[in-house]
C-alpha cells in the first residue's frame, strides 16, 4: 500500500491570502492610534497646564463642538475616498438650519419633522452635486464650488437679513441639542451612532467596499464590473444628507441662525478628514480616523483658549496639521506600494521555482510514466 504524504509549504513563499489587504489595514490602524496618541498628549499637557480644562462642563463642552463638525467629516469621508470631494457641505449646514428654523418657529413643531425637513433638504443637494458629477462627468470641485456659491445666494434669498433666535423655537427643538441621556449630551450620541453604522458599512458588506475600489483605481473598478457613477451618487446622496442633519443640530445646539451660518466650515471639514487619514487622492482612510481628526481640531480650538493664545494660531495649526497629514500621506503611500511589489516580486520567484503549483490537501501529485510517486511506502 503507498501512502503519499504532502510536505507542508515553506513559511512566506505566497505570502498569505489577502496579505496587501491586512498591511493596508495595519497601516490605517496606525494611522488612527496616531492622532489618538496626539489628542491625549495635547489633552494631558493642557490638564497640566490648566487644571480646569478636564472638568466636567470642559469635556462636555468639547465633545458638543465636535459633535457637528465629526458628523460633517464622515459624510466628507465618503465622498473623498472615491476621489472626488464636497465643498458644499458649510453652506448646506447654512440653508438648513436656517430654513428648518424658520419652519420650526411657525408653531409647536415635532421635532421629527423638522429633522426629517433638514435631511431631505440636504438630500436634494447632495443629489444635485451626485448628478452633476457622476453622470455629467464634471470636475467635483468645480461643481461642489460652484453649488456652495448657489446654496449661499438662495440662503440669504430666504433670509432676507432676518435671525432666529432661541425664543422662537419650540422646546423639543431646543432640548436636541442641549439635553442629554444618562448625562451624555445628545449630539455625541447621535454622531457616534451615525459613525458606527457608516464604519461598520463600509468595513463589511461589499458594496461598501467598492467605495474604496473606486478610489484606489477608477479603471479597475470598472473593469470589475463596480456601478461608478451610482456609487459616487451615493456618495454624494450621504454626505448632503448628513450635511442637512448637522443643519438640523446646529438649530438645536446654538438656538440663534443667521444666514451665514457655518460660513467657511467646508474648509474645516476637508482639513479634519484629512488629518483623520482620509487620503485625498481616494481609496484609504476610516470614518472613524474622519471624526478623531475633527475631534483633534476641536480640540486644539479650545486648548488654544484655555491657554489664552490668539485665535490666529489655531488657523496656523490646521495647516501646518493638514501639511503633515498629506506629505505623511504621501510617505505611507510609497512604502504601501513597494512592500506590496516586493511582496509580489517575492511570490513571482516561489511560483518559478516549482514546476507546478502544490496539489490540493488529499490528492496525489500528477506523475509521468518514467517516474515514481514521492512517498513513503507502507
Amino acid at each position: 500500500m503507498t501512502v503519499l504524504t504532502q510536505s507542508p509549504a515553506k513559511p512566506g513563499s505566497g505570502g498569505p491570502p489577502g496579505g496587501g489587504r491586512r498591511l493596508v489595514e495595519l497601516v490605517l490602524r496606525a494611522r488612527e492610534l496616531s492622532i489618538l496618541g496626539a489628542l491625549v498628549v495635547l489633552v494631558i499637557g493642557t490638564e497640566l497646564a490648566n487644571h480646569r480644562f478636564l472638568s466636567g462642563q470642559g469635556v462636555k463642552d468639547i465633545f458638543l463642538n465636535a459633535s457637528i463638525l465629526a458628523l460633517l467629516a464622515v459624510g466628507q469621508s465618503m465622498v473623498v475616498v472615491t476621489r472626488n470631494i464636497d465643498l458644499s457641505v458649510g453652506s448646506v449646514v447654512g440653508l438648513v438650519a436656517f430654513t428648518t428654523g424658520k419652519f420650526a418657529s411657525g408653531g409647536d413643531r415635532n421635532v421629527v419633522l423638522v429633522v426629517l425637513l433638514g435631511i431631505v433638504i440636504g438630500l436634494a443637494c447632495g443629489l444635485v452635486n451626485g448628478l452633476l458629477v457622476s453622470f455629467c462627468k464634471v470636475p467635483a470641485l468645480v461643481v461642489t464650488l460652484g453649488t456652495l456659491y448657489v446654496i449661499q445666494g438662495l440662503d440669504y434669498k430666504i433670509a432676507h437679513g432676518e435671525q432666529i433666535g432661541a425664543a422662537d423655537l419650540p422646546s423639543s427643538v431646543l432640548s436636541l441639542g442641549n439635553d442629554s441621556v444618562l448625562g451624555v449630551p445628545y449630539l455625541p450620541v447621535i454622531t457616534v451612532v451615525v459613525m458606527l453604522m457608516m464604519g461598520y458599512y463600509l468595513r463589511s458588506y461589499s458594496s461598501g467596499r467598492e467605495f474604496y475600489a473606486i478610489g484606489s483605481s477608477p479603471e479597475a473598478a470598472r473593469l470589475a464590473g463596480i456601478s461608478i457613477r451610482r456609487r459616487v451618487l451615493t456618495a454624494y446622496l450621504v454626505s448632503g444628507g448628513l450635511a442637512g442633519l448637522a443643519g438640523v443640530l446646529w438649530l438645536a445646539r446654538f438656538g440663534t441662525v443667521v444666514a451665514d451660518a457655518a460660513h467657511g466650515w467646508e474648509l474645516k471639514v476637508v482639513s479634519a478628514v484629512v488629518v483623520g487619514g482620509v487620503a485625498i487622492t481616494g481609496g484609504v482612510g476610516t470614518v472613524y480616523g474622519a471624526a478623531l481628526g475633527a475631534l483633534l481640531l476641536t480640540t486644539i480650538g479650545s486648548v488654544l483658549v484655555v491657554l489664552k493664545v490668539n485665535s490666529f494660531w489655531q488657523d496656523a495649526i490646521t495647516g501646518v496639521l493638514l501639511l503633515l497629514a498629506i506629505s505623511v500621506d504621501r510617505l505611507l503611500a510609497l512604502r504601501v506600494t513597494k512592500a506590496l511589489k516586493q511582496r509580489s516580486l517575492e511570490s513571482g520567484v516561489h511560483r518559478d521555482d516549482g514546476a507546478a503549483p502544490p496539489p490540493a490537501a488529499g490528492t496525489a501529485a500528477p506523475t509521468t510514466k518514467d517516474e515514481a510517486p514521492k512517498g513513503k511506502v507502507s
